[in-house]
């Protein structure tokens, strides 16, 4: 097509319609759902976890796999890198945690002490403290350091599914089944507050980069954003129609991203709450995603006999 002829601005509009229509680079690689997903801080590797027992690490610039780590003997539900990104932590239905070396590879220490898969983990901003949460319905505080317990949080009444600490490190937060948000002090154990009005079973958590709204995914096939200053929702993103299993905040807090067992991946205002991009061609249900630290990228694992990994340019 000759741009030339046509009037400037719908000659732009067509060009950011092809930039936003172009297909994803696809990930091969991993035998099973990939249920855990995230950029190394800066942004030169991209770390996946699976139900093929593996952890895959790969240069998201090529595409090209780079180390995969067998020590998990069960499902790998969930990796995180610590801010530096000197440390990667790992849970597994196998019932530990590993902290890997991101240097060496070498697992610095294996964490026991949960009774039953453990479903996510998330370092502390200053990485001093780990928190983790399993179907034994407890969230466990672990010493970077030592490997060893510091406190056990209970509460919840059902499976505890998500994690996620506050920016500032003065808040924890825990989602699950019980379809409750509990919001913790992590120096007392104690519970500030309960978030409660979804319908289903929450699926994932994610603070917003500034602290203040936190994003909850749930079987109810919802996205909600709570006000963390208020307890209250402020928003409810409708649109999915099957349970939502994973959400995201872009770096810059402006875009959120959802991922559902109706296999797309949408893309909010978070703000808003305006429907701004459905992305599509995973074949199965979207189980994690995770945002490039320059907000440029998305990354997405499927699920639901979608075993591809694959890499959205959001053009930004």
């Amino acid at each position: 097509m000759n741009f030339s002829r046509i009037c400037p601005a719908f000659a732009c509009f067509l060009l950011l319609l092809a930039i936003a229509a172009e297909p994803p680079r696809i990930l091969e690689g991993h035998a099973g759902s990939v249920l855990g997903i995230e950029y190394s801080p800066d942004g030169k590797l991209l770390a996946t976890s699976c139900r093929d027992h593996t952890i895959k690490l790969w240069d998201p610039r090529t595409g090209a796999l780079e180390r995969t780590l067998t020590d998990h003997t069960k499902d790998v539900f969930d990796i995180t890198f610590s801010a530096s990104g000197d440390l990667l932590a790992s849970a597994s239905a196998d019932q530990t945690i590993r902290i890997w070396d991101t240097q060496t590879w070498k697992a610095k220490a294996v964490i026991e002490g949960h009774t039953d898969t453990v479903r996510a983990v998330a370092f502390s901003p200053d990485a001093k403290s780990l928190a983790s949460v399993s179907l034994d319905l407890t969230v466990r505080l672990w010493d970077v350091a030592t490997a060893k317990p510091l406190r056990t949080l209970t509460g919840h009444t059902a499976r505890v599914k998500s994690v996620a600490f506050s920016p500032d490190g003065s808040t924890l937060a825990t989602a699950s089944s019980d379809r409750t948000i509990r919001l913790w002090d992590p120096q007392t154990g104690e519970t500030k507050s309960m978030l409660s009005g979804h319908t289903g079973d929450i699926e994932t958590i994610a603070y917003s980069p500034d602290g203040r709204t936190l994003a909850s995914s749930s079987g109810d096939t919802t996205v909600r954003l709570w006000d963390i200053g208020t307890g209250k929702a402020r928003a409810t993103l409708e649109g999915h129609t099957a349970e939502v299993d994973s959400v995201a905040f872009a770096p810059d807090g402006r875009t959120i991203a959802s991922g559902s067992k109706d296999t797309t991946i949408r893309l909010w205002d978070a703000v808003t709450g305006r429907l701004l991009r459905t992305l599509t061609g995973h074949i199965g249900r979207v189980e994690s995603l995770t945002f490039s630290p320059d907000g440029r990228a998305l990354a997405s694992g499927g699920g639901g006999g979608d075993t591809s990994v694959r890499l959205w340019e959001l053009g930004r």
